[in-house]
């Protein structure tokens, strides 16, 4: 589970079109949904010795459409249930900053809203994570972005068909593509065993 003088590896995940499906500010966990095959994916990173980091942006608080309660209470709704599934997330870190949001508590500029790496060097810092070992998977050029910057070995942008943002990524990004976390996962990592 160790990798480079003793630092573990991550698995970073983004939440929302990853994790769970994107409804489009999703801060409730009634409004919370499992991507299909995404908690299989997730158990399989665990078990191959990925320590398991969630890393979201989460505007729809500066935006007011949700509280920054109601997205705590979710993420400890979405681990308690991941944990019952044999999933342990080391860590969720989020951003609730938006520069033109409508919650002055969270209008502004920040070092962790993705693009910027904040959220994954804090979390590389407090659990003592190798970063060149470890992975990203998100569903955006921004999240790929994060990722290259805090100096992630191996980025996977995920999109549905060829959909989306992978049409789009910029020559510098190396990630790897494929349709979700389910099917990225068994090409990526060896089971367990």
């Amino acid at each position: 589970m160790t990798g480079t003088a003793g630092r573990k590896k991550a698995a970073f995940l983004d939440r929302d079109g990853v994790i769970n499906i994107d409804h489009g500010y999703v801060g409730h966990w009634r409004d919370f949904e499992f991507v299909s095959g995404a908690v299989d994916a997730m158990r399989t990173l665990h078990e191959a010795g990925y320590v398991l980091v969630v890393v979201t942006n989460q505007s729809g608080i500066a935006r007011g459409k949700y509280s920054e309660a109601d997205f705590l209470a979710l993420s400890v709704q979405m681990r308690a249930s991941l944990q019952a599934q044999g999933v342990p997330l080391a860590a969720i870190e989020y951003c609730p900053h938006l520069p033109d949001g409508q919650v002055p508590e969270f209008t502004r500029d920040c070092d962790c809203r993705k693009p910027a790496p904040g959220m994954l060097l804090r979390a590389a810092e407090a659990l003592q994570l190798d970063l060149p070992a470890s992975l990203m998977f998100g569903d955006k050029v921004s999240d790929m972005e994060a990722a290259v910057a805090a100096g992630v070995g191996r980025c996977v942008l995920l999109a549905k068909n060829g959909e989306g943002e992978s049409a789009r990524s910029p020559a510098h990004l190396t990630a790897l593509r494929f349709v979700s976390l389910a099917e990225a996962v068994p090409a990526l990592v060896q089971p367990a065993g």
